[in-house]
């Protein structure tokens, strides 16, 4: 199959929709990262997804929808569906609700629920718009492997594999979207995104956060949203992270005698020695961090590395997205660097698994 890559434009638009129409799937541009779209209500379309991206099947996909009240089409609403979609849609949040027949059971994994979403990207919208389907779309990678943020990570990964990639520039927020559930008593966050577990609260009041957001699902289980198990966001090269003071973490490193990258705060960049360092952000700006990430883990396979380190975010609601993210990306490999006569930092604890 060959992949065409194109840009944004009337024809393309309709072309893609076409593509989606008759079971085939596109690549598309979100304000998070790429999506791998196929037609929503069509389960062999989903079959495709699964095995264009190599991911299991028990992976429940999001379905994009063009306004918030096409959910009505796709599941069974509430009051509190429609408060979150007043604050939040179009935008980087996704409701799981109970689905209706007319969704497959393959594209929700084989459970009774579907993830919906409602993007603000202009070119993801007017693609729904003229494909008039619902989109089923998980991040355009490779199961595992970092999600893309620009068209050209999405060719890396896609080429071949699927007809058509719409190239809608660099994605503004850079990691995919809060999705929170409606199924139980209490707005539940099963993965966390741009907007925070304190941003939720403000619109429906209590709200409750996953034990798999820090901690992944256990094997045999069937997760409600995509990001909740396996070993996601991965480069190819082992990361691991650090956790301690800043001033311990780059003293370990600088200790460290295999060939090295580093993932590093903006203040701390010269400080690392004979290292591969990669820019992340401002150790205060969460934001910028989540705008970076992963093109940081594709990006630091250049460094030909042995190991690559990073700094463990903090768990709080303003970093709890990086944290859910780079836990994972490490495969829960965490390392606790210790001061100079505590035992660092060429000693350390020994390392221990999240």
């Amino acid at each position: 199959m060959k992949t065409e890559l194109v840009i944004p434009s009337a024809a393309v638009y309709e072309r893609a929709g076409e593509i989606l129409r008759r079971g085939g799937l596109v690549a598309f541009p979100t304000e998070t990262v790429y999506g791998l779209g196929g037609n929503a209500l069509d389960p062999d379309a989903a079959t495709k997804i699964f095995a264009a991206k190599g991911r299991p099947s028990d992976n429940p996909l999001i379905v994009h929808i063009s306004s918030p009240e096409d959910a009505e089409n796709i599941a069974y609403t509430n009051e509190t569906y429609y408060k979150l979609a007043k604050a939040f849609m179009p935008g980087p949040l996704t409701v799981v609700l109970p689905k209706k027949d007319i969704v497959p059971d393959s594209v929700t994994g084989g459970i009774k629920t579907v993830a919906v979403r409602c993007p603000s990207h202009p070119v993801a919208r007017e693609l729904i718009r003229v494909a008039k389907v619902p989109i089923a779309a998980p991040s355009a990678n490779l199961s595992g492997s970092p999600s893309p943020t620009t068209a050209d990570y999405v060719m890396r990964d896609m080429d071949g594999r699927i007809e058509m990639i719409i190239d809608g520039g660099q994605s503004e927020i850079g990691v995919e979207s809060t999705v929170v559930s409606l199924t139980g008593d209490v707005c539940t966050v099963l993965r966390p995104g741009d907007i925070i577990p304190r941003e939720l609260y403000e619109v429906v009041g209590e709200v409750a956060v996953a034990e798999a957001v820090k901690v992944p699902s256990a094997a045999g289980d069937n997760p409600e949203s995509p990001g909740m198990k396996y070993k996601h966001y991965a480069p190819e090269t082992q990361l691991i992270l650090l956790s301690g003071e800043r001033e311990d973490v780059i003293s370990y490193v600088n200790n460290e005698k295999r060939k090295k990258a580093v993932l590093s705060y903006s203040e701390d960049t010269g400080k690392y020695k004979d290292a591969y360092v990669i820019d992340i952000g401002s150790a205060d700006d969460p934001k910028s961090q989540m705008y970076n990430l992963f093109k940081a883990l594709r990006d630091v396979e250049k460094a030909d590395a042995d190991i690559i380190y990073a700094n463990l975010p903090p768990e709080n609601d303003d970093f709890l997205a990086l944290y859910n993210r780079m836990i994972r990306a490490c495969g829960g490999e965490v390392v606790p660097c210790l001061p100079l006569g505590e035992g660092g930092p060429l000693a350390v604890d020994e390392e221990f698994t999240i």
